[in-house]
């Protein structure tokens, strides 16, 4: 306990990334266990943009907060709560679409993949800012996943809580984007559902029906994130902003491939690209990019339907995954990430648990992106 300053030897261009560090650090998911310890406090060194550096802290801790709560206080119903709250902090607007209205509203495969379970599924959709460039965030809200009828074995079930990490990663960017006042107007897409198991539950060989036309052959009920997104990237398509970016914890073959440490992110846009990569090193905030690799795109063609939403053979399903996602985006610059939103295992100022991937890099990008 205490306030500290420092004194001597701290390199001016990395002030900023040890003032964020030191208040990362102090970190602590205490919603089951009691009160909150007092931490050791820090004076913003010299030429440190003080509150900026705050407005990074509190939204890395929106999300770590999101995805380190259990299912059981984390449905769908609770993740629109904790979009409300941000939406009435920062006075945007917002919209959620809920249950069988998801039909009437064309949007069938959220429908799909939410109807088992007790917990109605639904759209969250919300908006901020009346000038400036227009910019919509899609985050997969799974919040339990079970695999479905393709049912997880427990092994890899006991995760399942972050299955909503990339809703939990655009709030914590949406956040940082309007507490700083950026010029530009913002949208956030969030399909929220539990992939549960029932008598309702879509099956192994279902075709749907997007909401963008295509069909797609359902050849396993647990590659359910890429449905949901499917049809909440098509709506953001229709409106044409000038980029659209999703978030989600889509793949395991991401993590085989990066392991947890790294965000890959998936683009055509090599303005994004390169922005993204110059701003991720002073963000502290790895990203790595993976290719949309278009030999691939006959695995996502089943034949019998224009999609697959699982091919076979278990080669590349990271990429296969972003191609799929990248047939829904037709009209609008896009960007993917394919994230963990979890540290397995504590670092400095990254305790074990939920985790940011991306926001801070794509904060730093959004200048040239945009023409902020």
């Amino acid at each position: 306990r205490g306030t500290y300053r420092i004194a001597s030897g701290l390199p001016a261009a990395a002030a900023e990334e040890e003032a964020l560090g030191w208040l990362l650090a102090g970190y602590r998911f205490t919603r089951y266990a009691g009160e909150t310890p007092e931490m050791p406090r820090l004076v913003a060194p010299e030429r440190v943009d003080a509150p900026r550096v705050e407005v990074l802290a509190a939204a890395e801790a929106l999300t770590r907060d999101l995805v380190n709560t259990p299912a059981s206080d984390m449905g769908p119903e609770q993740l629109e709560a904790a979009a409300r709250s941000l939406a009435a902090e920062f006075e945007a607007e917002i919209e959620v679409t809920t249950g069988d209205a998801l039909l009437e509203k064309n949007f069938p495969m959220i429908h799909a993949v939410g109807r088992a379970s007790p917990r109605a599924p639904r759209l969250i959709d919300m908006r901020w800012g009346t000038t400036g460039p227009k910019l919509t965030l899609v985050g997969k809200g799974v919040c339990f996943d079970t695999g479905g009828l393709n049912l997880k074995p427990g092994s890899s079930m006991g995760l399942m809580k972050k299955d909503m990490g990339g809703a939990a990663n655009v709030l914590g960017l949406a956040r940082m984007i309007m507490a700083l006042g950026l010029k530009l107007q913002l949208r956030v897409l969030i399909p929220a559902v539990e992939n549960s198991v029932s008598g309702d539950a879509f099956r192994p060989q279902d075709i749907l029906t997007s909401r963008k036309g295509l069909t797609v052959e359902i050849n396993n009920t647990d590659a359910e994130g890429r449905l949901v997104l499917a049809d909440a990237l098509a709506l953001a398509d229709e409106e044409k902003p000038d980029f659209i970016l999703s978030m989600a914890t889509l793949t395991g073959a991401a993590r085989v491939a990066v392991g947890p440490d790294l965000a890959p992110f998936y683009t055509d846009d090599e303005g994004f690209a390169d922005a993204l990569t110059k701003a991720s090193g002073p963000a502290a905030d790895p990203v790595w990019r993976m290719p949309f690799w278009e030999p691939y795109e006959d695995k996502i063609e089943p034949g019998i339907a224009d999609l697959d939403n699982a091919p076979s053979g278990g080669m590349a399903g990271s990429i296969t995954a972003a191609l799929f996602l990248r047939r829904f985006v037709t009209e609008t610059r896009y960007a993917h990430f394919d994230i963990y939103a979890w540290n397995p295992a504590p670092a400095p100022a990254r305790p074990k648990g939920g985790l940011g991937q991306g926001p801070r890099a794509i904060l730093g990008a959004l200048p040239q992106v945009l023409g902020l």
